[in-house]
């Protein structure tokens, strides 16, 4: 019987003690038992206490370090109590992505599920600096369409601030779980749009021009629902954002694979 269990889901992976190892350290890291800072104790005291070789010991290290949560410098103590980083798992995600073959539509698509979700949260739990933050960079935009059309490194400064005023709507829903699928998805948005920037320098002046007008219109639309706290509104508002800018940015280019913008 067992046998049959076996070949119908397949042998099960014992894991080795050096994962063992890391699973024990990082419970007591997410837990709060070992903090930021916290110098582990040396490897000889651990080996003892795991009654483990070095080898062993070194490799539940390499798995800690390689998740960002401790940091092993030459020369020091023991390694380093590090905070976990929402970065390295969006890496990690990104290059599955490119992995699959994962087209830039696909992935802007993505993008227009999750953000009208936090523009939602994010109506209910705003805060007065927030607003200040999102209408500072919405008429720094306003102020510099013109400029953004003159050159590479301007209209790269304008896009980058269209990122900034996303990460603001992402950071003020105060959903981590949001936030985190939203950073897998922005190094390859930023990465789009940074490869987007001569395609729009070639396209006729005033049509760009009208564009980047009616994009910053549509942001001050969006604060104002903020504001007002209309959680239905923002969030419908912002889906049509997404889905208006999506259509203008991937012209051209959302049969293109994830892959193909890191070549």
């Amino acid at each position: 019987m067992a046998s049959a269990i076996v070949t119908m889901i397949g042998a099960v992976r014992a894991p080795k003690t050096g994962e063992l190892i890391a699973a024990h350290l990082r419970r007591k890291i997410v837990r709060g038992e070992l903090r930021e800072g916290d110098t582990l104790p040396g490897e000889t005291v651990l080996m003892e206490q795991f009654d483990v070789s070095r080898p062993t010991l070194r490799e539940a290290f390499r798995i800690l370090e390689t998740e960002s949560l401790i940091e092993i410098r030459r020369g020091s103590r023991g390694a380093r109590v590090t905070a976990p980083d929402a970065g390295v798992a969006a890496r990690a995600v990104g290059a599955l992505l490119q992995f699959e073959h994962t087209t830039v539509a696909d992935v802007y698509e993505a993008r227009a599920v999750i953000e009208p979700a936090a523009a939602s949260l994010f109506a209910k739990r705003r805060t007065a600096r927030q607003i200040a933050a999102m209408t500072r960079i919405a008429d720094s935009l306003d102020e510099t369409v013109d400029a953004a059309l003159s050159g590479r490194e301007s209209l790269e400064s304008w896009m980058a601030q269209t990122l900034a005023f996303q990460d603001l709507i992402m950071e003020g829903a105060r959903n981590r779980t949001l936030l985190v699928q939203s950073r897998v998805l922005r190094d390859i948005l930023a990465t789009h749009l940074a490869l987007g920037v001569n395609e729009t320098l070639e396209r006729p002046a005033l049509t760009t021009r009208a564009v980047l007008v009616r994009y910053v219109k549509s942001l001050h639309r969006f604060i104002g629902l903020i504001e007002a706290r209309d959680a239905a509104g923002a969030s419908a508002h912002w889906r049509a954002h997404i889905t208006a800018s999506n259509e203008y940015l991937i012209t051209g280019t959302g049969d293109s694979t994830v892959l193909e913008l890191f070549d």
